[in-house]
Order: C-alpha cells, then sequence, then structure tokens
C-alpha cells in the first residue's frame, strides 16, 4: 500500500525522558510506530525546560504518567509490554533492574534499546551531554555548545538499534529479549572524529583555515560562506577575492540581504546566520499537536 509506512503495526514502549530517547522516540513515531511514551508522575524534564520542543517530539504519541515503582504501575506496563515489540530507555543499567526491566524484556521478547552514559564498568556513572563533549575536546572552555551533540547523535544511533533489533528479531525468529546499548559517551565520540582529526578544530580545513568557508560579519549580521569546492571558491574569488582580510572586508560593506541575493545570482552557497536562542524555530516547527495525557 504506497500510505504504508516501514514500521506500521509496530508498537514501542518509551520510559526516556530527557532528550536522546524523545528524539529515538520522534524518528521511529515518523517511521510509522505507535509510541506509547511513559512518564513519572511529575512529567518528563524536557516539557518544563522548553515545552514547545517537547510538544514538537511527542506530536501524535500516546503519553502517559504511571508510577512504576508502584505494583499498579508495575502491572500497568506489564500488560502494555504484553502488546509491543521496542523497549526504550534512558536510565542508569542498576534503575532498570531495580525497575524489573530485564525480566519483562525476556518475558515478552522486546527488543531492548537501552541508552546509557559509559560503556563497562562506568554503565552507572552519571553523565549528560556537556560531560560527554568535555571528554572528547568539542567544547570551547568558556562557551557552552549550542547543540547537544551526544544527545542528538545518541537519539538517532538509538533509533537505528531499534530497527536493527526488529530485524534480528525477524532474522533469528528469537523468542527472548534482545538488548541494544546506546553509550552517549561513544556517540560524542564519534562526533568528535572530525576535530580530532584536525578537520574541524579551529585553523582546520573547516575550522577557519579557509576564507572560502567561515562566517564572516555583514554591516546588519552575519552570513555563512561555504565555498569549498574548488568551482565555487573560483566563482567567489573572481567577484571579491582570495584574501581573508578582503573577503570580510567587502561583506561587511553590505547588508545580509545583498549577500542572499547575490548568492543566488552566483549559485553560490552563502546563508544569513539564523538568530538562535528560539528566536529562529525554523521548518521544523510543530503547528498542531495532539496531547493525550493519562495519569
Amino acid at each position: 500500500m504506497p500510505d504504508q509506512q516501514p514500521l506500521d503495526g509496530v508498537t514501542v514502549i518509551s520510559l526516556a525522558v530527557n532528550l536522546p530517547g524523545p528524539l529515538a522516540a520522534a524518528r521511529l513515531s515518523a517511521l510509522g510506530a505507535e509510541v506509547i511514551k511513559v512518564e513519572p508522575l511529575t512529567g518528563d524534564p524536557l516539557d518544563a525546560a522548553v515545552p514547545e520542543y517537547y510538544r514538537e517530539l511527542t506530536v501524535g504519541q500516546d503519553i502517559r504518567r504511571i508510577d512504576l515503582k508502584d505494583p499498579a504501575g508495575k502491572a500497568e506496563l506489564e500488560a502494555l509490554a504484553a502488546d509491543a515489540q521496542v523497549l526504550l530507555t534512558a536510565m542508569r543499567p542498576r534503575a532498570a533492574a531495580a525497575l524489573g526491566l530485564p525480566e519483562l524484556v525476556e518475558q515478552h521478547g522486546l527488543v531492548h534499546v537501552e541508552i546509557v552514559g559509559f560503556a563497562g564498568d562506568r554503565a552507572d556513572v552519571p553523565g549528560h551531554d556537556l560531560t560527554y563533549q568535555a571528554a572528547h575536546s568539542t567544547l570551547v572552555p568558556g562557551t557552552m555548545p549550542t547543540v547537544p551533540i551526544a544527545d542528538v547523535l545518541g537519539g538517532e544511533h538509538a533509533a537505528l538499534e531499534a530497527l536493527a533489533g526488529l530485524r534480528q528479531k525477524e532474522q533469528l525468529g528469537a523468542a527472548g529479549g534482545i538488548v541494544k546499548r546506546i553509550v552517549l559517551d561513544d556517540a560524542a565520540a564519534w562526533a568528535a572524529g572530525p576535530a580530532r582529526h584536525g578537520l574541524s578544530s579551529p585553523g582546520g580545513h573547516l575550522g577557519g583555515g579557509s576564507p572560502f568557508y567561515r562566517t564572516y560579519p555583514t554591516s546588519d549580521g552575519h552570513i555563512a560562506v561555504a565555498c569549498l569546492e574548488p568551482h565555487f571558491a573560483k566563482a567567489l574569488a573572481a567577484h571579491i577575492g582570495t584574501e581573508a582580510a578582503v573577503l570580510e572586508r567587502t561583506f561587511a560593506e553590505k547588508p545580509t540581504a545583498h549577500w542572499v541575493d547575490f548568492a543566488a545570482e552566483h549559485d553560490l552557497p552563502i546563508e544569513r546566520v539564523a538568530l538562535g536562542s528560539g528566536q529562529n524555530p525554523g521548518r521544523y516547527r510543530t503547528h498542531s499537536v495532539n496531547r493525550n495525557i493519562r495519569c
């Protein structure tokens, strides 16, 4: 059927709050899975911090608030698991064990995608995106990252591993559970590859070392110039120059809109630097959300 989605008929139970888990759940939902989002009675901290983003990531999901430490709550989760295929969590292994999740996964043959901070004997060590990035040299001291790289990449990895787990069960016909562990520290290390090899570190090819790949101030803002390929660099050089100082002086003479039009006219990859801090939600803004929160 033309309207059928890859994950039609798959039910995902997500116990994951904050960011990586909801990102993964949103991706699985977009692929057609039915997502039942189980939150603590206090809700997801993401909702309290950035309600609009929370609504964007949970659109179309069945949101329930359940006390999983209460026998009635455990029974409700057990009933949900009986009809599910994937369990998504973002907690330390000892917390999952305390809730009886390993037994639940095995009993119902679930694909358990567990998002943890560290691997091996550090799996129960606490951490967050900021500390993972700090460990892998993707932070500039004295500044805060504008994108939580480990969380975003970890969420994508979690969605991918859910698909891999479903495929594995299909191939093996396994009756028991399958556990796929996503390590956010590993995600941060993976994301740090370009900087680790000098590609995007300060002064690197993508780190300001080329005058054709950097940001420049205009008379009323900033633009990002990404004329990396030789034909783009040659075209920009022909119209303006090759030296960073010349490019900087020329771009600063006119407003951003002029340079956006210039880019369109000459087929160059130049873009205005959009405002951040929630001022520019962009094309992924959710316009209508059906929220169904059950307690």
